[in-house]
């Protein structure tokens, strides 16, 4: 029986196309994280367990992937190795080691594969990459809207004009929950359940509030809260702006502000929730400074399941699209879980293999980077002439060294070289026959048009590199 063939589920393979797609995105990434004063940061695929059981939350530990010990602790089930969760803990773990090295804000960013043991669905993978940027070293909220403006941007450089960036607060999220009356060791269940709501609805939280042992009539407040939310949305079309007193405001702004005084009246007198609300206020009037306001939208249901957050948490959401293309947010006390110092940090991840799923879906990929793997194919004429044919691809790789050039191994018909190249997408052929060679020229075909010249064997690269600059304007 032959074996099986396919990746393990969950994987891919990446073939040509594939991975020319994801780099493009990859590469745009990277411009933009650079531009902002982000650094390179690469860790290990493997972790020790150690390093990351206890980092991610109840639903988290379980997505994990372990790594037998070697030996006889196979046949125990003993692990003290893991793949990577996310790629949060690992920087964590590079502050606490390697901080005396490391400048006091350290900016990095970081695009690397992550492994969950989770069930595969449409978008959702066992091995994925994640785009990291991060900030350590500072509370101040300049970083949360920094981070902001670098996803914003990262954005509209793909092509993505309608997106929206859903912030909230750890701390609001606990006054809120303080307000409704939920027990203090109840809240992370709440939490957990919370950040459900867009996808399972009112019903299916209050049946897993119900499982995990909430109060009932805790969990209808907190429930009611934000069901009212909605309402905020028409709400902001009928604030004037001189009642905003910013002039000349977008919805979003308007939105905003009238989402804070809902917050303000709810959660009025529980201290975490206030001090939340007015960090808030800072990161969405310093998103409007980096021109980004109107992208950001505060939502308080939003609570993103890992239990390491401490303060602004946020996601990517973009119309039709069910779940998001990133997130992230405030993560003051892990990194000094592994120091032992008390190191604030903030950061940011975007999904890469979201992004290039829903941009190959509704065609957003420039032409170019669908574009064949050579630029040119060098033909063979015969058996006689491979070494002539293979030098001249040698000639054109250092007359034009832009240039991607591509030789047929065989001496094969001319007629199945050419509907190679053109199965390939290969704009352009080299021919060189017996006559060619002789006079010292090539016969250059262009395989859109099906027009062919003769040329000097010397001009030949700077030819092509015009002709193919011209086809690119």
């Amino acid at each position: 029986m032959p074996a099986k063939t396919q990746p393990a589920r969950g994987m891919r393979d990446f073939l040509p196309a594939d991975l020319r797609r994801r780099e493009y995105v990859i590469r745009v990434i990277k411009d933009v994280y650079e531009r902002y004063g982000f650094e390179p940061l690469e860790t290990p695929a493997v972790e020790n367990i150690e390093t990351l059981m206890g980092k991610y939350g109840e639903e988290g530990n379980q997505l994990i992937f372990k790594i037998l010990k070697r030996g006889e602790h196979e046949k125990t089930g003993e692990a003290d190795l893991a793949l990577r969760y996310d790629l949060t803990v690992p920087l964590a773990r590079v502050v606490a080691e390697y901080g005396e090295r490391l400048p006091k804000f350290f900016k990095r960013y970081q695009i690397q594969p992550v492994w969950r043991a989770d069930r595969p669905a449409r978008g959702r993978y066992r091995e994925f990459y994640q785009c990291d940027v991060d900030c350590i070293g500072t509370r101040s909220p300049v970083v949360e809207a920094e981070i902001c403006a670098a996803a914003s941007d990262v954005l509209r450089t793909l092509g993505f004009d309608n997106f929206t960036i859903r912030l909230n607060h750890r701390q609001v999220l606990a006054g809120v929950l303080e307000a409704a009356g939920v027990a203090a060791d109840k809240q992370g269940d709440a939490l957990v359940a919370i950040d459900k709501l867009d996808k399972i609805g009112r019903e299916g939280v209050a049946r897993e509030f119900d499982a995990r042992g909430l109060d009932a009539d805790a969990g209808g407040r907190l429930l009611d809260f934000f069901e009212t939310l909605p309402e905020l949305e028409h709400a902001a079309e009928l604030i004037a702006d001189e009642t905003l007193d910013i002039k000349g405001g977008t919805r979003a702004e308007a939105y905003n502000h009238a989402a804070l005084g809902r917050l303000v009246e709810f959660v009025s007198g529980h201290d975490a929730g206030a001090l939340g609300i007015e960090n808030l206020r800072a990161i969405v009037e310093y998103a409007d400074a980096y021109g980004v306001a109107d992208k950001i939208k505060i939502d308080p249901s939003i609570a993103r399941g890992l239990s390491y957050y401490t303060g602004a948490i946020m996601e990517i959401s973009v119309p039709d699209l069910a779940g998001s293309l990133g997130g992230g947010g405030r993560y003051d006390n892990l990194v000094g879980m592994f120091s032992g110092k008390e190191i604030t940090a903030c950061g940011f991840s975007l999904g890469l293999d979201r992004i290039v799923l829903v941009m190959t879906e509704r065609g957003m990929f420039p032409e170019k980077v669908g574009r064949a793997s050579a630029d040119v194919l060098v033909t063979v004429w015969n058996e006689e002439s491979v070494k002539d044919s293979l030098a001249f691809a040698a000639e054109l790789r250092k007359s034009a060294p832009a240039l991607r050039v591509g030789v047929y191994p065989e001496a094969d018909k001319l007629g199945k070289q050419l509907k190679y190249a053109s199965a390939l997408g290969v704009p352009f052929v080299v021919v060189i026959g017996d006559d060619e060679r002789a006079r010292g020229e090539v016969a250059l075909k262009d395989m859109k048009t099906g027009e062919q010249r003769t040329l000097k064997r010397e001009q030949a690269g700077a030819e092509l590199s015009e002709a193919l600059n011209g086809a690119a304007k």
